[in-house]
């Protein structure tokens, strides 16, 4: 119930160094892509020359695609930061009901499983949508009064 705390309150998504790795990996790709092509071309393969040639392109391409939406992703973390510390830090775990609060109920009011406030930062913070598919968080209800001022 109580393993990887951190990870159920986490205040938002890690993008640290993430577009780096997939363009490493997505130019390795690409390299074997031209390697084969290279192949075809001097073996007088056309299968392996218009293969590698197109794994090379798709491979190019495709790195392209997730290096950009790694940076909109780390973009998004950025500015949504002093959202989430604002919801963030006032609010305090306890360990005998396994719940999150925030005393004085500002600026959120209500007990919430750690899944609850962890949507509920992240929903505020503006990416919600970064949360991966089985964590509890994205599944979760976060109560209507949690927000004072919203309904």
């Amino acid at each position: 119930m109580r393993g990887d705390l951190y990870g159920r309150l986490a205040p938002g998504p890690d993008k640290s160094g993430d577009g780096l790795t997939h363009f490493a990996e997505g130019m390795v790709l690409t390299g074997i892509g031209v390697a084969l092509a290279y192949t075809g071309v001097h073996q007088s393969k056309p299968l392996y020359t218009v293969g590698g040639v197109l794994l090379a392109l798709i491979c190019f391409f495709g790195t392209i695609a997730v290096v950009r939406g790694d940076g909109r992703e780390k973009s998004a973390a950025e500015a949504g930061a002093p959202r989430a510390k604002r919801l963030w830090e006032p609010a305090r775990y306890c360990y005998g009901c396994a719940s999150v609060f925030c005393p004085g109920d500002t600026p959120w009011r209500g007990v919430l499983a750690p899944e609850q406030f962890k949507k509920l930062v992240w929903t505020e913070a503006g990416y919600a949508d970064q949360l991966v598919v089985g964590d509890k968080a994205k599944d979760a209800e976060i109560p209507a009064d949690a927000l004072p001022g919203r309904l």
